[in-house]
C-alpha cells in the first residue's frame, strides 16, 4: 500500500504525521486490495479550520474520497477515518457476501452435468426382492436377539398367537414392538 501525507499551507509536524499513518494502517484489517492512500490537509482560510481528504483507491474498485472539515487537526483525521473505516467496511460485506451462487446458477450448473430425468427413473423402477421368515411363530425374545445380532433395523415375524409384529432399533438405542 502506497501512502503518501500532503500538506497545504499547513506544515505537518512528526506528531501529526504518525497519527496519520497510524490511522491509515487500520484500513488494512479489511482484507481490500488498497493500492494506494493520499491524505491531503489544508488550511481553510475562508472558514478559519482544517480540511483533511483521503482518496483511497482500491483494485478493481472505485477509488473512496473523504472529505472532513473541522477547527482540531487531530479531531478532523479521526472522524475521516472513521468515515474511510466505515466505507470500506461496507465494501468488504458486500463483496463478501455476493460472492454466493444464486439458486438459479446452480440449478443450470446441475442439470448440465447430471440427467435428473433418467437418474429419476432408474430409482423408480429399481425394486429389491428380500425373503420373509414368516413361516413358523416366533417368540419376541429370539427376535430380539437375532436383531441384536445382525446389522437391520427392524425384523418382521409371527409370534406365537399368530399375529404379524415388528420388531425395530429405536434412535435411542432401545427397542420398540409393534
Amino acid at each position: 500500500m502506497n501512502i503518501s501525507l500532503v500538506g497545504r499551507h499547513i506544515e505537518l509536524s512528526d506528531a501529526i504525521k504518525d497519527h496519520l499513518m497510524h490511522s491509515i494502517d487500520t484500513l488494512s484489517k479489511f482484507n481490500l486490495d488498497i493500492i494506494s492512500v493520499n491524505a491531503v490537509a489544508a488550511m481553510n482560510e475562508r472558514k478559519k479550520g482544517v480540511l483533511i481528504e483521503f482518496t483511497i483507491t482500491i483494485a478493481g474498485k472505485n477509488t473512496i474520497v473523504i472529505t472532513q472539515r473541522d477547527d482540531d487537526m487531530y479531531a478532523a483525521i479521526d472522524i475521516a477515518i472513521d468515515r474511510a473505516q466505515k466505507a470500506l467496511r461496507r465494501l468488504h460485506d458486500r463483496q463478501s457476501d455476493h460472492n454466493h451462487t444464486g439458486i438459479n446458477e446452480a440449478k443450470i450448473a446441475a442439470a448440465s452435468t447430471v440427467d435428473l430425468h433418467a437418474v429419476g427413473e432408474a430409482q423408480e423402477d429399481e425394486i429389491v426382492p428380500t425373503e420373509l421368515e414368516l413361516y413358523k411363530p416366533q417368540e419376541v425374545a429370539e427376535v430380539l436377539e437375532k436383531l441384536k445380532e445382525s446389522s437391520k433395523v427392524f425384523e418382521v415375524f409371527i409370534d406365537n398367537d399368530g399375529k404379524m409384529r415388528v420388531l425395530f432399533k429405536r434412535n435411542d438405542g432401545r427397542f420398540g414392538l409393534y
